[in-house]
């Protein structure tokens, strides 16, 4: 299968740039149920009629850090961005450069503070790696996550776009309400529609809730760029399932209820757990990496419904999402074109601070 058959022309106004005024599950949701293939478009506070009692919600409750930092090169002055992906070893972190092309194992980079003077903290560049990024060296007794409180900003994604820098808006708006694990450089944005009521009132009605862990990593924004779609590798992710989600998940298929997954990530979580654990195996937390690529034709395991926002073009999310329209054959692919030909058409806001989109059997 080409990967251009997953492409789709978006108007660039449909891409949201800020969340959504007024409370959170004030967003859209346009349902789809596949055994109906009828479309109902209703406001995301509604998602509660579509969950039974006995049903499970599962939830990726990591935690978006401040990873963008701002700095100078010590040597020239010439400003630069790090945005930091993940920790490699005692004050050593895996970063991204912008401008990176000039950086070269030895660049002493002099962090600024939140008025962009010059901080004191530095950071040295020690190799470039094949895929373009860096691994930095912080200075000694320099506590890296408080260096992110103290100075770091929430890392947007590339397709939103801001003359400043994020606001204190974004700081609250791009985390879910439930996040907990640090670890993440963007957020499961498929969360970002659930308010402590709107959560509140599932729980009420007999719907349980379980979290996972997954850290979502900037691979998430990556289109596919291979031309054929089983070339396309994934990135890996680290994620976590505590052994109370694993006993959630063995007593709702028990008692034959359904298992929504909300958001790719957690729906990534539990097909790579199907792969390597049953419900007859015993109960212990699972932490793990997944690089687990799910692309029409897919068959399901955990996952009955999806909660989903809008995705990109030709990346392996709306790969995934064809997947889920249609498990088992081909037939998403097309299906899942003339889903967000009537988004477009009903101007559903897109990507992360866009409209919510829920998956039914």
């Amino acid at each position: 299968m080409k990967t251009d058959a997953f492409d789709f022309e978006l108007p660039q106004e449909l891409i949201a740039q800020h969340p959504i005024e007024g409370a959170r599950d004030q967003s859209r949701l346009f349902c789809y149920h596949r055994s109906k293939q009828s479309i109902k478009h209703q406001g995301f506070q509604e998602i509660v009629s579509h969950l039974h009692a006995g049903d499970l919600l599962v939830m990726n409750n990591t935690k978006v850090i401040p990873s963008r930092l701002r700095g100078e090169k010590a040597q020239s002055g010439g400003k630069i961005e790090l945005l930091l992906i993940e920790a490699t070893g005692h004050q050593e972190w895996l970063a991204m450069l912008k401008p990176g092309k000039r950086a070269r194992p030895g660049t002493l980079i002099d962090l600024h503070d939140r008025h962009g003077e010059k901080s004191g903290i530095l950071a040295k560049v020690i190799d470039k790696t094949e895929s373009g990024h860096f691994h930095l060296r912080f200075s000694d007794g320099i506590d890296i996550m408080e260096l992110l409180e103290k100075y770091g900003e929430i890392p947007l994604p590339p397709y939103i776009h801001r003359e400043h820098a994020p606001s204190s808006n974004d700081s609250v708006r791009y985390q879910t309400v439930y996040a907990e694990n640090e670890g993440s450089v963007a957020a499961p944005t498929a969360g970002l529609h659930f308010t402590p009521a709107l959560m509140e009132a599932l729980e009420k009605k007999g719907i349980q809730i379980a979290y996972v862990t997954l850290h979502v990593g900037l691979g998430t924004f990556n289109p596919v760029k291979a031309e054929w779609v089983n070339d396309h590798k994934m990135h890996k992710e680290r994620y976590m399932v505590s052994a109370q989600t694993l006993k959630m998940i063995r007593d709702t298929r028990k008692r034959k209820g359904k298992i929504t997954a909300v958001g790719t990530t957690s729906l990534r979580v539990l097909e790579s757990l199907a792969l390597t654990w049953k419900p007859s195996d015993p109960i212990q937390a699972m932490h793990a990496s997944t690089d687990i690529f799910i692309y029409p034709p897919h068959t399901f395991q955990y996952t009955d419904r999806l909660i989903t926002n809008f995705h990109l073009p030709m990346s392996s999310l709306i790969m995934l999402i064809s997947a889920f329209v249609s498990p088992g054959d081909t037939n998403g692919v097309e299906q899942i074109k003339r889903i967000y030909n009537e988004a477009i058409k009903y101007q559903y806001r897109f990507f992360s601070y866009g409209d919510a989109m829920l998956i039914d059997s």
